[in-house]
Formats: structure tokens, sequence, C-alpha cells
């Protein structure tokens, strides 16, 4: 049996790992569980999975979750930040599932790998602010980075049977498009967080649902992209694809190009990820080709979504420039949610904190760790300037 820590258990990725684990409990043992600040729902968690060890990032939730679990005592409950690591590096965990959005995933991850636990990860700012330490760190302790979104899994599976990394001429990322796939620019300004977080095929968090309205999102999978596969930017492409059925595709040289289908559920690509190399079968609906009919694609706007380029520039340039793209759009998109800014405001933003950092080519854990705080400070003060 595979022992699990699952990071983030109490968000979508980790509720949707847990029922997959609940699909094979012959195959799997949850043995670490950590989350934010849920007690309700981790206390719940706990009782039906009896990990040997949880914890909460918040350490008042985390005193409530340990007081409620009083009657567990093969139960240890911990708190913040190193109680978040102690879960991610147990000595009997085999795989670490990394559901932790943000930049608050970096760390342990990286010490996990250093544990020697295999990899399934969602949290796409991991490859995006640390991609060359996290690769030569899961080289160095030869570890698997398992891909759980589904754009990154659905390369990662058709590049099974890669022989040479020269035999790839491109990767196609495909996108819905976001709920303003059919919306005139001009009509941008006027759009709310609510219409924002109405994603038209997936059911995700706050944060990724707006990123995938500006195709943000997008932009910072080509980044995680070039990381996880070693490929040029200039050898990645997005193709907007409204069905979401074909999750993306990889074309060779010689013409041929492979596919990932699959019908729009996360637990598909956890399972895979949670099961690598195995497939195991799936609770999961399969594809009715007759009633989806016909399938569409379109070009990219790169006019309507300026945050597309913003990425490809990050992606380009490298070093701490990824980095601080990144963080500056986490706090941009809680600006956008609280309605201190438009939508509009999100690139504005972003290219105005990326245009002023100065950037380090060959970042040190500790140069990426300033490069975050300070594209934080300086997305909150410009924000701060719009509205004063």
């Amino acid at each position: 049996m595979k022992h699990l820590a699952i990071l983030g258990s109490t968000g979508s990725i980790g509720t949707n790992a847990l029922s997959v684990v609940k699909a094979h409990p012959e195959e799997f043992v949850v043995s670490g569980l950590a989350a934010y600040a849920s007690v309700d729902l981790m206390e719940r968690q706990v009782r039906e999975f009896r990990p040997q060890r949880v914890a909460l990032n918040d350490e008042v939730a985390a005193l409530e979750l340990r007081r409620r679990l009083g009657d567990l005592n093969s139960v240890e409950v911990l708190s913040g930040a190193k109680g978040v690591l102690a879960v991610a590096t147990m000595d009997v965990v085999d795989l670490m599932l990394d559901g932790i959005g943000g930049s608050a995933g970096l760390l342990p991850t990286l010490e996990a790998i250093k544990a020697r636990k295999d990899i399934a990860f969602v949290n796409k700012e991991v490859l995006v602010m640390c991609g060359a330490l996290v690769m030569q760190a899961v080289k160095d302790y030869d570890v698997n980075l398992l891909p759980i979104d589904g754009e990154m899994s659905a390369i990662f599976q058709c590049l099974s049977n890669l022989q040479q990394q020269n035999e790839i001429q491109r990767l196609l990322l495909t996108a819905s498009g976001g709920p303003f796939r059919q919306t005139p620019a001009e009509q941008f300004m006027t759009i709310t967080p609510q219409q924002a977080l109405q994603h038209p095929t997936w059911k995700m968090g706050k944060k990724i649902t707006i990123d995938c309205a500006t195709l943000l999102n997008k932009g910072l999978e080509v980044i995680e992209a070039k990381w996880l596969f070693g490929i040029n930017p200039s050898q990645i492409e997005i193709l907007i694809h409204p069905e979401s059925i074909i999750h993306s595709m990889i074309e060779y040289v010689d013409g041929s190009l492979l596919a990932q289908l699959s019908t729009t559920d996360m637990r598909i690509p956890i399972q895979y990820a949670l099961t690598y190399p195995r497939r195991l079968p799936s609770p999961t609906a399969t594809l009715n080709f007759p009633q989806i009919g016909v399938l569409h694609f379109e070009s990219v706007d790169f006019d309507k979504f300026p945050c597309l380029a913003l990425a490809y520039t990050a992606a380009e340039v490298g070093g701490t420039l990824p980095a601080v793209l990144s963080s500056a759009d986490e706090v941009v998109v809680r600006a956008f949610l609280d309605e201190q800014i438009g939508f509009t405001d999100i690139p504005k933003i972003l290219k105005s904190v990326i245009d002023q950092h100065d950037v380090e080519l060959k970042p040190s854990f500790d140069n990426i760790l300033a490069a975050d705080r300070w594209a934080k400070s300086t997305a909150h003060e410009i924000i701060s300037q719009r509205n004063s």
C-alpha cells in the first residue's frame, strides 16, 4: 500500500484526492493531512481516514482541532508552517500531494523532495517560481514529480513513449477560454468578481478561477511546462478549446499528434498521479462521443487577454521574473475579489510590477523568497496608490 500525505486536504484538490483514496482503500493509507484553517472539515477527514499526523497552519484553528480530537490519542495535531512541513516529510510517507496554492507550497514541496518523497502537485507556482531549483532537486534525490493539473497531466501521459527530446515539435496546451471567451473586450471594464468566478467547465478555488478568466493561468502553465518537460517556451502554444475534452496535445517532428481526452473531472489526473505508473478503474464517467458531437478550436486573442503576453515574457526571461509575476498576481487577484480594483486593472498592475523588477537570472531559494516578498509589497503599494 502507498502511504500518502495530502497538503491542502480541505480544498477542492484535497477532497477529490480523498475521494480517490476512498474508491481504492486497498491501495492507499492516508498518513498525514494538512490545511490552513478549516476545522470542521479537517475533523471529519481525520475521523474518517485516521491519519497519524495532521496540521493546520492557523494556530487558533489548530488549537480548536486539537481540543475536538482529544478522544483520538493516535492522532498528532500540529500547527503553523512547521506543522505543515512535518506532515509533508513524514518518514512513513511514500508520496506527498501538494494541493496548497501559491508560494506557500514552495518550501513543503522542496523539503519533501529532499526527504525523498514522490510529489504529486497541482500547485503550478512551485515550478513557476522555483523551476530550476525544483527540477535539480528532483534529479538529485531521484524522486518522481507527477503533475495533477489537467493540462500538465495530459502532456505527461502523451510523452510516456518519448525516445528523444528532439522528437517534439511543439506542445499544444488547451484552454476553455474562460467565462469571457465571447465577451467583447470593451465590456471588460464592467466585469464583476461574481461574473469572473463563473467558469464554464471546471469547479475550482477562487484564485485559480480568476486566473482562468484572465487566461494568466494558461500563461503560468507555459512556464510550468518549460521546466517540467524541458521545452522552450517558443515551442508551447495555447489553443482555445471550449469543450475542455482534449486536455492537451503534443506534436512530434514527423507531424503526428497525441492527445489525452477525458471528462472534466479532476479525479482522473489525481488518480493517475497517485497510482503512477499503474492505471486503476475510476469512478468517473466516460466520454460519450456521439453525445459530444463536435469539438471546437480557436486561436488565442493576446490583445484581449494581455496577461498571456506577460507570462510568455516571464517564461523567456526566466530568473526571478516568473516568481514576481506569480506573487504579484496573488495580491492583485485578492484585490479584485475584494472589489478594490477592476478586472482590466489586473494586467496593468502586473505589468507595472514586472517592469520595475531587477531580474536575478540565476536565483537561489533566498533570492526567490526575496522576489516573492518584493512583488507582493510592490503590488500592494500600486493598489494603494490607485485607491488613494
